[in-house]
C-alpha cells in the first residue's frame, strides 16, 4: 500500500480474506436459480441462505407466508432457526412436507456445548467458561474465523522478538491480530448426521376483517357476501357459481359413475345454509321426498370447526332435512372431532348416520364434508375448461388400533366415505392415500408429526437412505412406507392422534383415547 509515493507495507490476500459484499450477487445461474426445481418458482436455497445468515442469528423465528416448495424452511433448518411457513396451495404443502422429511442436514458445532468449548479452546486458546453447558443454539456455533492484520498487530505485538524467521513473526501477528468470524462457515462434526427436526403441518382458518366495530358471530360471512356483490354487481356471485355448477356436475362419492345428481337445488336465504335441493330418485321408504341443504365454505378461507356447528344449527332450525353437505375447498382437520351440537349428537360419518334428540327434531340426520375443486375459481373460464370431479367426498380414517407386546400400533386401512345414494359406508383402500401421520402424544392444541409413512408414489425417504450412507436396518426401513405402524408407547397424553392426506391433498384428521 502506497501514501502517496512512500511505499508503507505489503498486503497479502491471506492477510484478511474477507471480503464485502455487494448488492451484485453472480453465480447464481440465470434468475437466480442454478439447481434442479421441483416448484416452477423455486427460488435458490444459496439466495435464502445469504438473506437469512445477513439478517438472522441461529435461534430467530423466520416466517415465510408465501412457502412454495419449502427453500425458506428447509435452509431454516439447516442453519438452525426456527420457522413458520404458510402456502394456500396444498401441492407447495405436500412439497415442502417431502423435501423437509427426505432431507440430511450437517451437524454444526454449538458454542455452549461440551464439544463447541473444546473446539473454542483449540481456535483461541482461552479457557470455557466456568458455567455449565447448556446446548443453548441461540448461543450460536462455533465458526471459522480470519484474522484482520493491522500495522498495530506488528508495531504493538510484544511477542515479536529479534532473531525469529518469518513464519514465527506471522505467528505472533496471527495470535494478536483481531479476527473475524466467518458465519457461513460453521465448524462441522462429521461424524454426527442430522434430520429435521420435530415440526408440525397444520390448517389453520385465515382471518379476515372486512368491518371494524362491535358485530355478532355472524356478521363477518354477511359481510364478506356484501364484499363480493359490491365488487361485481353484475356477474354471478361466488355462491350462484357454485349452485350452478353444482346442478350441473353433482357430487362424486368416490368411485366412478357414481355421484349424487340433483333434480332441483333452490336458493336458500341463510347465513350458512344457501341451497336446498332434492336428488335424484330421492324417494324415501315412507315416500316422501328427501332433502339435501348445501353450506358453501368461504371462497378464500378453511371450513372449522365452529363453521360446522354453525351450519348444522341452521340445518335444524330449518327442519326437515335428511343430508347437510358442507362444501369447503379446504377444511380443517380439527372438524372430524365435531360430534356434539347444542346436545345433538351427530356421529361420525364412519358411524352412519345421527340420531336427532326427538324434542328438537323428528327423523335422521347426516353430514357430508364435500371438497370443492379449486377450478370453480376460474369463474367463465371454466366453461371451456371441461374439468370433471368438481366436488368430490373426502371421509374419515378407517383404522385398526391393537396392543401388542411391544406397545400400541395402528394400522390404516383406507378412507370411510358415506354413500348417501345406498346409505351404506364403505373404505375406499389406501391406493388413493398419498401419506398418513401419527402423533403418539396429541394435547389436542397441535398435531406434532412423530410418525410419518408415505403410501403413495412419491417416497422422499429414498434420496434420504441414499444420503446417510449408512447401514440401515431393511425392516424398520420398510416400515416407512408401509400401512402398518411401529409401535409406540402409551402417550401421557392418553390420546393419539391420526391424520391421513390423500392425492388431492385433502386432509382429515381423528382423535383417539387410549
Amino acid at each position: 500500500m502506497r501514501l502517496g509515493r512512500t511505499l508503507e507495507y505489503k498486503w497479502y490476500l491471506d492477510d484478511f480474506p474477507y471480503i464485502a459484499m455487494t448488492n451484485l450477487w453472480l453465480g447464481l445461474g440465470e434468475r437466480g436459480f442454478a439447481g434442479q426445481p421441483i416448484y416452477v418458482v423455486q427460488t435458490d436455497s444459496r439466495v435464502i441462505e445469504r438473506c437469512m445468515l445477513m439478517c438472522t442469528d441461529p435461534g430467530d423465528l423466520v416466517v415465510d407466508p408465501t412457502c412454495g416448495s419449502g427453500t425458506t424452511a428447509y435452509v431454516a433448518e439447516q442453519w438452525g432457526r426456527r420457522w413458520i411457513t404458510i402456502d394456500t396451495s396444498r401441492v407447495a404443502l405436500a412439497l415442502a412436507r417431502q423435501r423437509l422429511m427426505g432431507a440430511r442436514y450437517p451437524y454444526y458445532l454449538i458454542a455452549d456445548s461440551t464439544a463447541g468449548r473444546a473446539k473454542e479452546l483449540e481456535l483461541t486458546g482461552k479457557p470455557a467458561p466456568s458455567d455449565p453447558v447448556g446446548d443453548d443454539i441461540r448461543l450460536g456455533f462455533v465458526y471459522e474465523r480470519v484474522p484482520h492484520i493491522k500495522l498495530e498487530s506488528i508495531a504493538n505485538n510484544p511477542d515479536i522478538r529479534e532473531g525469529m524467521s518469518l513464519d514465527q513473526i506471522d505467528a505472533a501477528v496471527r495470535r494478536h491480530a483481531e479476527s473475524e468470524l466467518l458465519c457461513n462457515k460453521p465448524y462441522e462434526d462429521k461424524a454426527t448426521v442430522r434430520v429435521s427436526g420435530p415440526f408440525t403441518m397444520e390448517s389453520l382458518t385465515p382471518h379476515r376483517s372486512l368491518t371494524f366495530g362491535d358485530a355478532d358471530e355472524n356478521s363477518e360471512r354477511e359481510t364478506i357476501s356484501e364484499y363480493h356483490a359490491a365488487t361485481d354487481p353484475e356477474g354471478p356471485t361466488f355462491e350462484q357459481t357454485v349452485l350452478d355448477n353444482l346442478v350441473k356436475a353433482g357430487v362424486q362419492i368416490g368411485r366412478r359413475a357414481e355421484r349424487i345428481e340433483f333434480a332441483s337445488l333452490d336458493p336458500h336465504a341463510g347465513t350458512y345454509l344457501n341451497a336446498i335441493g332434492t336428488p335424484v330418485s330421492a324417494e324415501d321408504t315412507d315416500g316422501s321426498a328427501r332433502r339435501v341443504g348445501i353450506a358453501i365454505g368461504p371462497q378464500y378461507g378453511t371450513v372449522d370447526p365452529p363453521y360446522i356447528k354453525h351450519a348444522v344449527r341452521e340445518a335444524i332450525a330449518v327442519g326437515d332435512i335428511d343430508l347437510l353437505c358442507v362444501m369447503a375447498f379446504s377444511f380443517d382437520a380439527q372438524t372430524a372431532d365435531v360430534t356434539e351440537v347444542d346436545g345433538v349428537d351427530f356421529r361420525s360419518v364412519s358411524q352412519g348416520f345421527a340420531q336427532v334428540e326427538e324434542e328438537r327434531t323428528v327423523g335422521r340426520f347426516r353430514l357430508l364434508k364435500v371438497r370443492m375443486n379449486h377450478d370453480l375459481l376460474m369463474g367463465e373460464e371454466l366453461k371451456k375448461t371441461g374439468a370433471g370431479n368438481l366436488f368430490t367426498v373426502f371421509g374419515e380414517p378407517d383404522i385398526d388400533l391393537r396392543v401388542t407386546s411391544d406397545g400400541f400400533e395402528v394400522e390404516i386401512k383406507g378412507i370411510d366415505v358415506y354413500d348417501p345414494t345406498t346409505g351404506e359406508v364403505r373404505s375406499g383402500g389406501t391406493d388413493k392415500l398419498a401419506l398418513w401421520m401419527i402423533d403418539t402424544d396429541y394435547n389436542d392444541e397441535a398435531f406434532f408429526v412423530r410418525h410419518c409413512y408415505f403410501t403413495g408414489g412419491l417416497d422422499p425417504y429414498k434420496k434420504l437412505k441414499t444420503a446417510l450412507k449408512a447401514d440401515i436396518d431393511a425392516d424398520a426401513w420398510e416400515s416407512l412406507t408401509r400401512t402398518t405402524s411401529r409401535p409406540f408407547a402409551r402417550p401421557d397424553t392418553g390420546n393419539i392422534a391420526v391424520k391421513v392426506i390423500n392425492d388431492y391433498g385433502d386432509e382429515v384428521m381423528k382423535v383417539y383415547s387410549l
